[in-house]
């Protein structure tokens, strides 16, 4: 195919861009057998993009870049190409796996909530969630199965769980840079007069603990060819949260928790064993 290299090159472009932004993320993928890593690759690097345009480019107006990426995002899946590296290795995975067009719409509508919020009541605590968190697993998920639809219902809820879960611990272990340098709270009806304390944070520790739980029912019915990166990374997760719960929140307000690359190493290789080994069923 004529375009065989740009396609190439701009899928190249979103895994490096995935690597210098995650490393947590990027060992997981390179878990995944050989024709799953481009696609996911792209679905990051492109959630990636509209993070940071709404974290950290502050001396631009976020406002028109996000509406200018997402009229070109919904551009580039239309006409199937985008002059952007990282819309057009998106679009392809959107087009290619059938990806549904009200994932990529919910997901822009959480970028646009976090450009207005600083904290959030409950229902629209959820759908941020949902649009930030869940649905990036769901685009995942219509890769995994490869675009078949059946497949994906069976696994659809699990999904939701393990990207809000993953989402929830991450707000945790992030509280004092959201605070700090975002001036945002990403708890549930907490906000600047109702600040965080340690029985609010219990109560989303309980949450979390129910979504990993449910995650699970459906992380071992994945396809072998990504069950390891995808355990690999729930175990990630799960250390880091046991690590977050031993802690108060004053104390996670004055550090952030990290796993160390020994650790992570050591991680992948218990999800070598559990998972090929004893075959995580």
């Amino acid at each position: 195919m004529i375009l065989e290299q740009y396609h190439n090159t701009c899928s190249k472009l979103s895994k490096r861009l995935t690597i210098a932004y995650s490393t947590s993320f990027s060992w997981g993928i390179k878990a995944f057998a050989s024709e799953y890593r481009d696609p996911i690759y792209s679905i990051y690097a492109y959630v990636r993009v509209a993070d940071e345009i709404v974290d950290t480019f502050h001396d631009f107006n976020k406002t028109e870049l996000l509406e200018k990426f997402k009229q070109d995002t919904f551009e580039a899946i239309k006409n199937g190409i985008s002059t952007n590296p990282i819309l057009h290795a998106f679009q392809r995975v959107v087009n290619d796996f059938n990806i549904d067009i009200k994932l990529v719409e919910a997901f822009l509508k959480s970028m646009e909530m976090d450009l207005f919020a600083s904290s959030y009541l409950r229902d629209d605590y959820d759908k941020y969630i949902y649009g930030s968190a869940e649905v990036v697993g769901l685009m995942c998920l219509y890769v995994f199965v490869n675009g078949d639809e059946k497949k994906y219902k069976k696994l659809e809820h699990s999904a939701r769980m393990l990207g809000s879960a993953f989402q929830k611990v991450n707000f945790l272990r992030d509280i004092k840079s959201d605070l700090t340098d975002r001036g945002r709270i990403y708890l549930p009806d907490v906000n600047a007069e109702f600040m965080i304390n340690n029985e609010n944070k219990k109560k989303l520790e309980k949450e979390i603990d129910q979504e990993f739980h449910e995650a699970f029912i459906g992380l071992v019915k994945l396809p072998i060819g990504v069950k390891l990166g995808v355990y690999s990374a729930y175990l990630y997760y799960i250390m880091l949260f046991k690590k977050i719960k031993r802690l108060d929140v004053d104390q996670l307000l004055n550090k952030r928790v990290r796993i160390s690359n020994y650790y992570k190493f050591y991680l992948l290789l218990k999800s070598v064993i559990e998972v090929k080994v004893l075959k995580l069923t």
